[in-house]
């Protein structure tokens, strides 16, 4: 039998796993790596820890599968988004460490760039709105602030990637310097209409066009893994960014279909097929993994605190001992019992994109315990989870679409089965959950097999995608818009 491995480097982990072709997990490893903040709202990693790291985990994944390099059939990366590298095309080495998508350095660059309304434009071709979060402005920075580094990049010396770029570009010796589309769509600076790299906007940025990596579909030759890592050499056929991938994953393929993930915060996208919809929502657009060279998108809205308000409840006020106990924890309730609680600990995402909200709790009363602040805690992933996929179905609606029927699920909070059946009753759709929730190295694993002939087509894909379970609403839908409306009311509140 021959395996599919997929790399699921990430922003605290490199994970490698085997699936065999059904999609069942025969192994995995995993490595944690240092996060380095060297001034306030500044992250960084370094890309040669992320490079070993990813190596380890490749190595030791083979050997708790007990199998042999030779048994992989394809290669699949899928990566953590939006984090930047630079490096000597010469020597290997990065010209200074990755600036992590959660950095906020360039935000001052961001600000003038909307002062001198290009936000139109930047949205237009890109689908995203001007932020730090992206990818080109902190290419941008790295360039303005090692030394040299322009010089260097005029003469062809340098090349940017996102983390996907910088492991094939490692995994390959140098051979190959390329991304995908879902990955290049996060940089504000590829035209997602054409999936090339735009001169207005590479101008904009002071970006030279010979640091960059070819595009291509999200499965197709991303090169041949070097014989000197695994003793064999292996193709690589599968790249996408890891929202898109786990998007890719969960076997949403069509217009209209969407998944939500549930980690450390919530990333939800809906699949908009072929067509370029720009949000009057307050959520973003994106270019969804790809297999051919036709644009494909999505509709992305970003949860900043998820999973992470379980973690305050943990660490912060020490609720429990560990995560997985919280749905024990708010059992012992009924409800929240009127308490609401909103996590803007670092302020509000999508649809709000607030960045001065601040993080609140109402309705408590004498009576209040910690399972009601539990249950509350719970309730409020559910909440924002619910906002997002109110303001999906809103722009499906527009665009002329139908609103969602149904929401799969992924991420490690989905085994809480309480936080799911919550989320059916706000939503009144089906919540459903895959047997296999690795969804995102899943995805990634998919692209690769779809490119070496293990799947004929995406039908024969869909067979191998079967669910656990399905929670269906169990309140009515006046009940639902109560509740939405009392979380509505606690939002305002955090910016009063």
């Amino acid at each position: 039998m021959k395996y599919l491995l997929a790399l699921d480097q990430g922003t605290s982990s490199s994970r490698s796993i085997v699936f065999a072709p059904d999609g069942h997990i025969v192994g995995m490893a995993q490595q944690e790596f240092r996060q380095i903040y060297p001034h306030p709202s500044w992250v960084e990693h370094d890309p040669m820890e992320i490079w070993s790291s990813q190596l380890a985990t490749i190595r030791l994944a083979l050997k708790n599968s007990n199998i042999r390099a030779g048994d992989i059939a394809c290669v699949g990366i899928t990566n953590q988004r939006e984090t930047t590298v630079v490096w000597n095309r010469k020597t290997g080495h990065p010209i200074y460490n990755a600036i992590v998508w959660q950095d906020r350095r360039a935000e001052p660059v961001c600000a003038k760039l909307r002062q001198d309304g290009h936000d139109k434009l930047v949205q237009a071709k890109t689908g995203l709105v001007i932020d730090a979060y992206f990818s080109g402005t902190k290419l941008q920075w790295i360039l303005d602030n090692v030394p040299q580094a322009r010089d260097m990049a005029a003469k062809g010396d340098l090349a940017f990637g996102t983390v996907d770029t910088w492991l094939i570009w490692n995994l390959t010796k140098g051979r190959v310097h390329a991304t995908d589309v879902s990955n290049a769509s996060r940089t504000m600076l590829l035209n997602v209409h054409t999936n090339q790299w735009d001169s207005e906007l590479m101008s904009l940025l002071h970006i030279d066009s010979k640091l960059m990596p070819t595009v291509q579909a999200s499965s197709s030759d991303f090169g041949v893994i070097d014989t000197e890592w695994l003793g064999h050499p292996l193709p690589i056929g599968g790249v996408a960014g890891d929202q898109q991938s786990a998007l890719f994953g969960q076997a949403c393929w069509s217009e209209g279909q969407a998944k939500n993930t549930y980690g450390t915060g919530c990333f939800m996208l809906m699949h908009t097929s072929h067509q370029f919809q720009t949000s009057q929502n307050g959520l973003i657009t994106t270019s969804a993994a790809q297999i051919s060279h036709k644009p494909e998108f999505a509709l992305e809205g970003s949860v900043f605190i998820g999973g992470a308000v379980v973690q305050w409840l943990r660490d912060g006020l020490h609720a429990f001992k560990n995560s997985a106990d919280i749905e024990a924890l708010s059992e012992t309730v009924t409800d929240a019992d009127g308490v609401v609680m909103v996590p803007a600990f670092t302020g509000l995402g999508a649809p709000y994109w607030n960045a001065d909200a601040r993080g609140t709790v109402v309705g408590i009363t004498r009576g209040t315990t910690m399972a009601h602040f539990a249950r509350a805690a719970l309730d409020s992933i559910a909440f924002q989870s619910t906002a997002l996929l109110q303001a999906m179905s809103k722009d499906a609606v527009q665009h002329g679409g139908t609103p969602v029927r149904e929401l799969r699920v992924d991420g490690g909070a989905c085994a809480n089965n309480l936080l799911m059946q919550i989320q059916a009753d706000l939503l009144g759709i089906p919540v459903i959950r895959p047997a296999v929730i690795e969804t995102t190295a899943l995805g990634a694993a998919y692209l690769a097999g779809l490119h070496c002939g293990m799947f004929s087509d995406l039908n024969a894909l869909e067979k191998h995608w079967k669910i656990d379970r399905v929670f269906e609403a169990q309140i009515s839908r006046d009940q639902a818009q109560h509740r939405m409306t009392q979380w509505e009311r606690a939002v305002r509140q955090t910016v009063a």
